[in-house]
């Protein structure tokens, strides 16, 4: 069972991490419209890491804040 957790958790945190990097790189492309598209697709992801306990909130918040900074 602790296996399978850790799998979902795994497989979770991968993708947060994929929709994080393509925030990121259309910031680096300059590519204003695909970065705004980008973060509003990331924010509900981030968030969802957190109901199913993978962040904390205020790791999450912390993320979507530094992310719609840049």
């Amino acid at each position: 069972a602790r296996r399978k957790e850790r799998a979902c958790v795994h497989a979770r945190k991968s993708r947060i991490k994929t929709f994080v990097r393509k925030v990121e790189e259309a910031i680096e492309s300059k590519d204003v419209k695909n970065a705004v598209e980008s973060l509003k697709l990331a924010q509900p992801e981030i968030m969802r890491g957190v109901t199913k306990g993978i962040f904390h909130k205020n790791t999450a918040s912390r993320k979507i804040s530094r992310l719609s900074s840049r």
